[in-house]
């Protein structure tokens, strides 16, 4: 049972909070589940809590070992895959947008608090726990984003590091290990949990904190069941599955210099100054694992989270909206400015959406900002619409600015009409049939614009 206003012991990390300040919250529900190349369950409702009292601004979901056969890579090039498709369509209708896939890791800005989720698959078997820490680090140095701000995992504000992580309970035997299970004395194991033994060693694991393990280990299972390995192999019982969190560390003082101290450049430490005028504060509501799913050997963990803290920017970055009126037998304008300064390119767009989209890449159609720019001045800029792009059918819409750099929409129009061929005058229609009856006989030379997203300009060669 979901405990929303139930705060854990020694889970709450916070900086600290001016009089005055005005504060948001932010709630934030991850899930990390080795799916063991299972296809989803029919139902994953009780996976998201969707009949909490309270409803997350962001769901995070890290999966590990989705099948990707050749049938199946081929099926989820042209579609989402079948995970997916199940979280989008489960949230869909609760007004949720899916944001663009993340292999290893994923970044974002808050409200202007870099934020990154870092999803692992590291290796397994109870020796290598070396190998673990290797590959973590491993990640962590090389792993690098198109962002001044945040190149680095580490140089983001607030980092989430979570998946199969592997770590095993080493020195105590299996029926130890099972009898605290039994029991439910999970503290009684802690000691031993190999990632626990590594954060006193390793600097950078130190960095990062996590909940209380009051939860069953979640590995190994036999699979369709909630009883742990009867095989010949009876694999100990282990928390593989983690959810951990970082706050970026602060500068030390001069008299808390020691030698093995690795001190912030003078870069990060103006950053860490800057980022001090706004509070962000973390609180971990719920850490616990779901044992009614059983298609896997793991399973999946979930944690729940509530962010407090002050914009840095409070309006979108751009302001956009749709002039004139819009249907398929005119050419349309959009007019655009931006609010805030932001990295642009040539390869920004504007979509046209069906309003309560649910992806970024749901648009009817795009335009490329710069290559259709018609005219601007110092406040506004408008960009061309041919009336062949306008949808025939018409309905509720709205325009989103997408930024290549930073990969994510900056700005959403008001919502307006696009009227539908039987708002037009008959003549009107004729012509706009035959033009789709035309459209459609030339088909075939579209089949494969399906598999680029507009950042891709090979779509502009069809």
């Amino acid at each position: 049972m979901i405990q929303d206003n139930e705060q854990q012991p020694g889970v709450q990390l916070t900086d600290p909070t001016r009089d005055g300040d005005e504060v948001e919250t932010f709630r934030i529900h991850m899930v990390t589940w080795n799916v063991a190349t299972a296809d989803p369950p029919d139902d994953v409702t009780p996976l998201l809590h969707l009949n909490s009292s309270k409803s997350p601004d962001l769901y995070v979901i890290g999966l590990q070992e989705v099948y990707s056969g050749p049938l199946r890579f081929l099926s989820d090039a042209l579609y989402d895959d079948t995970w997916s498709h199940r979280f989008l369509s489960t949230l869909a209708p609760r007004n949720y947008i899916k944001g663009n896939k993340g292999g290893v890791s994923l970044r974002l800005s808050l409200y202007g608090h870099t934020l990154c989720f870092l999803n692992c698959h590291l290796a397994a078997h109870m020796s290598y726990v070396t190998e673990r820490v290797e590959e973590f680090e491993y990640i962590m140095d090389t792993q690098s984003f198109n962002s001044k701000k945040a190149l680095r995992i580490a140089d983001h504000r607030l980092v989430f590091w979570f998946g199969d992580l592997n770590f095993r309970i080493q020195d105590h035997n299996i029926h130890f290990v099972r009898s605290c299970v039994n029991n439910q004395t999970y503290n009684l194991l802690w000691s031993k949990d190999q990632l626990n033994i590594m954060k006193k060693k390793e600097q950078m694991l130190q960095e990062f904190e996590e909940g209380p393990l009051n939860f069953p280990p979640t590995y190994k299972f036999d699979v369709n069941s909630n009883h742990y390995d009867t095989s010949t192999k009876k694999r100990k019982p282990a928390w593989t599955d983690r959810i951990l969190w970082r706050f970026q560390p602060k500068a030390p003082l001069p008299g808390e210099l020691h030698e093995n101290m690795v001190v912030p450049d003078m870069k990060r430490g103006r950053q860490l100054g800057q980022d001090k005028e706004y509070t962000l504060k973390i609180r971990q509501d719920l850490y616990t694992s779901s044992e009614e799913y059983s298609i896997s050997d793991h399973k999946p963990v979930i944690g729940v989270f509530t962010l407090e803290l002050k914009k840095m920017f409070a309006t979108p970055l751009v302001h956009l909206q749709a002039e004139g009126e819009w249907r398929a037998d005119i050419d349309a304008t959009i007019v655009y400015h931006p609010l805030e300064s932001f990295p642009s390119s040539t390869w920004d767009w504007i979509g046209l959406y069906k309003v309560g989209f649910s992806s970024v890449s749901d648009y009817i159609t795009f335009v490329w900002v710069k290559d259709d720019e018609v005219a601007f001045n110092e406040e506004v800029i408008q960009v061309y619409v041919g009336k062949e792009e306008i949808p025939v059918q018409g309905g509720e819409c709205l325009l989103c600015y997408y930024s290549s750099v930073l990969q994510c929409i900056i700005g959403i129009s008001d919502s307006f009409k696009v009227k539908s061929k039987e708002d037009l005058l008959p003549e009107t229609i004729d012509v706009l049939e035959r033009t789709v009856e035309s459209e459609d006989s030339q088909l075939w030379y579209d089949v494969d614009v399906s598999l680029f997203e507009p950042g891709s300009r090979e779509s502009q060669g069809f």
